[in-house]
């Protein structure tokens, strides 16, 4: 029989051996250092402060782990959204889930790099990428969740301006970024149907407000509903082409997904490390609590939905890097759901393992149960995955 592991973090799982190259277990390894050096209590102490991972985002960026997936004409790495998403989910299996990964490089710098012109790559890029600028995503809105053909938020020409007006909630992390992406429609050129577009909106962009929302989420990354009321912008401020946008659009939600997943599977090696740690140790009538099936068999099986999601999650990168949009979305959509579901079981059941203990500060799992939610309700609700699986893999009728 094999040796047995010392810990599910820092030891290579067969889904990496598989399908990674020895180029992404080094990236791996590499994160992950960097993310125990800092660990769970320097994030939980700025979280429960309500401030930035600031020196661990900066050395992350000095590091080149940020802009990994981003052009290296521009200061990135050249690869994918596979590694982003290697470096997410290590430094959430570390204690450092940053949130705002999500968000900056994967879906702004992607879209900016896939569709931004000339100048907006260079504007944006490079900051992106070094960690030394920052841009939030505004797509939700207080009547357009899941449903993104419901936005109201409108772009019209005045000129050669635009002026952008609506409302976003759920905006993470603006005031510690520079830019904001929103989501608004524009006027189609060709039939008067409104379509979606994207614009960059700076921070400081007069018309524009955001005010935080109380959340229970113990991350350092705080929530803000926004305000546009006629903010004016240039003519630049477009990215690609305006009646492009569904496609522009959808280039940044999969990309979403996938590091949503990361950011799951982060959350629930943290936690499963934990209960096996503590399940080794603590001992009851002179057996260490472990032997027990009624504890050991939850935690094997948290063990295995975790690595299930963990190759899906590896899928859907690997499509979407190779360009197939199509298969990339089914599999992104798959390994949200998959990672989702596998960090709540597996949160819950770390709880359970310690006994009073998984409610303590000490240990920090608390804090996990309600970050563990944002995976099966953010960025798009586990139903509406499963609706999606109905129609697009099953070719069942349309339910909405």
């Amino acid at each position: 029989m094999s040796a047995p592991r010392t810990t599910t973090s820092t030891t290579t799982s067969t889904a990496a051996k598989l399908i990674e190259t020895e180029e992404r277990r080094a990236l791996r390894r590499a994160v992950g250092d960097l993310g125990r050096r800092y660990g769970s209590a320097y994030y939980l102490d700025r979280a429960r402060r309500g401030v930035p991972a600031e020196e661990l985002w900066a050395e992350a960026g000095k590091s080149g782990y940020l802009g990994v997936n981003l052009p290296a004409e521009y200061g990135g790495g050249g690869g994918g959204i596979t590694d982003l998403a290697i470096v997410l989910e290590e430094l959430g299996a570390a204690g450092c889930p940053l949130l705002l990964l999500i968000v900056s490089p994967a879906i702004c710098g992607t879209v900016i790099a896939r569709f931004g012109t000339e100048p907006q790559k260079r504007q944006w890029l490079p900051g992106l990428a070094d960690g030394t600028r920052r841009m939030a995503f505004g797509i939700t809105e207080p009547d357009a969740g899941s449903n993104s053909h419901r936005i109201s938020t409108v772009a019209r020409r005045d000129g050669d301006d635009w002026l952008l007006s609506g409302r976003k909630v759920f905006v993470s992390g603006i005031d510690h970024t520079d830019a904001v992406l929103f989501v608004g429609r524009t006027e189609d050129a060709r039939t008067g149907r409104l379509r979606p577009a994207l614009f960059i909106v700076p921070r400081e962009t007069p018309g524009f407000e955001y005010r935080p929302i109380p959340m229970e989420l113990v991350a350092p990354e705080k929530q803000f509903q926004v305000f546009l009321d006629e903010v004016r912008l240039p003519a630049d401020a477009l990215v690609g082409d305006e009646n492009a946008g569904l496609l522009q659009l959808f280039a940044g939600l999969n990309p979403e997904r996938i590091m949503t997943a990361a950011f799951s599977l982060g959350l629930a090696r943290q936690a499963l490390d934990k209960a096996v740690g503590y399940a080794r140790t603590r001992t009851v009538w002179d057996t260490p609590i472990g032997a027990h099936q009624g504890l050991a068999h939850p935690l094997a099986r948290c063990a295995i939905e975790i690595e299930l999601a963990r190759l899906m999650t590896q899928k859907a990168g690997r499509l979407y890097d190779e360009g197939d949009d199509a298969a990339a979305g089914e599999a992104a959509n798959m390994a949200k759901y998959a990672a989702g579901e596998a960090a709540a079981r597996t949160v819950d059941q770390a709880v359970q393992t310690l006994g009073g203990n998984g409610l303590t500060q000490e240990y920090g799992l608390g804090a996990l149960l309600a970050a563990t939610r944002v995976g099966r309700v953010a960025p798009v609700s586990r139903e509406m995955i499963l609706n999606y699986v109905a129609q697009h893999t099953l070719g069942l009728p349309r339910s909405y």
